[in-house]
């Protein structure tokens, strides 16, 4: 016997093989590259009552889109929100998916720069950089915010509107201003909660740059609870709270709000230094 995911890898090297063939040089990096095999446990299709989030970002660049497609398509969320995240990458993370994995997301922008730098492009057509969000069900209702004051760099957030474990939920995607800019953050979490209290049931995710007792979270502590158990207000550097970062710190979050989880996971990944979080939810 042959388990659904060894169908789906074998499907998966069939179709990267003929996609080499047909597509040659054209194609990035000389053709879809072959599928890697997933981890033994891995998802053997979407999950629908799990959502992720990834600062995908740094390493940067088109180089590393493979091995993040490999990566999400081992947990297969029904929901992941990326940060630092350029149009062109993550569309070549979503044709991964489909063409090498099988895993079929559609996708909302909430760009807030235009930078030919950081995504390529024309100088006078730069790529879009911002957040992302995939989602295995369609979405409706989006909503791109960037905030007044994005530090030292434009920052915002992105909502929309789909299902989550069969049930319409109300989705954000946020990315807030860098570590030593407490007071900006402040800022732009306020304008992020005046939003998500209007919602009875919402998922916050994104890189906040932010230990959980750090005092700009307030108004999101006041409105949900993050996955993690060990992450509270009261939780102190280095204490219960699992890291998302390389450099040991809990940035990334998945908030709740008139939900609750089942399980939380954090997961490092060579593709970032960042971890991919994410999160099963109770389907009450």
């Amino acid at each position: 016997m042959v388990s659904r995911s060894g169908v789906r890898w074998a499907a998966g090297v069939m179709s990267a093989v003929c996609l080499v063939l047909l597509l040659g040089p054209s194609a990035p990096s000389g053709g879809v590259p072959l599928a890697k095999p997933l981890p033994f446990d891995a998802a053997e299709e979407v999950v629908p009552d799990r959502v992720g989030t990834w600062n995908i970002c740094n390493p940067c660049g088109g180089g590393h889109n493979f091995g993040r497609a490999t990566e999400i398509a081992t947990y297969a969320p029904q929901v992941i929100g990326l940060q630092e995240a350029c149009v062109r990458d993550v569309e070549q993370i979503r044709r991964y998916l489909e063409e090498v994995y099988g895993l079929v997301y559609r996708v909302e922008y909430g760009s807030v720069l235009r930078n030919w730098n950081r995504c390529g492009g024309l100088p006078w057509r730069p790529g879009g950089f911002g957040q992302a969000i995939l989602s295995a069900a369609p979405m409706t209702d989006r909503v791109s915010v960037e905030y007044p004051d994005g530090g030292s760099e434009d920052r915002g957030f992105l909502a929309v509107t789909t299902l989550v474990a069969g049930r319409p939920v109300r989705v954000f995607n946020t990315h807030l201003a860098e570590r030593r800019q407490a007071p900006v953050r402040a800022r732009q979490v306020k304008v992020l909660a005046a939003e998500v209290v209007r919602h009875d049931r919402a998922i916050v995710l994104g890189d906040f740059n932010s230990v959980p007792h750090a005092p700009e979270l307030g108004p999101m502590w006041a409105l949900a609870t993050d996955t993690d158990p060990g992450c509270r207000p009261s939780t102190a550097t280095g204490g219960t709270c699992a890291a998302t970062t390389d450099w040991n710190s809990r940035f990334d979050y998945v908030f709740l709000r008139g939900i609750s989880a089942r399980t939380h996971r954090v997961r490092p990944s060579p593709y970032s230094d960042h971890h991919v979080v994410y999160t099963d939810l109770d389907q009450g």
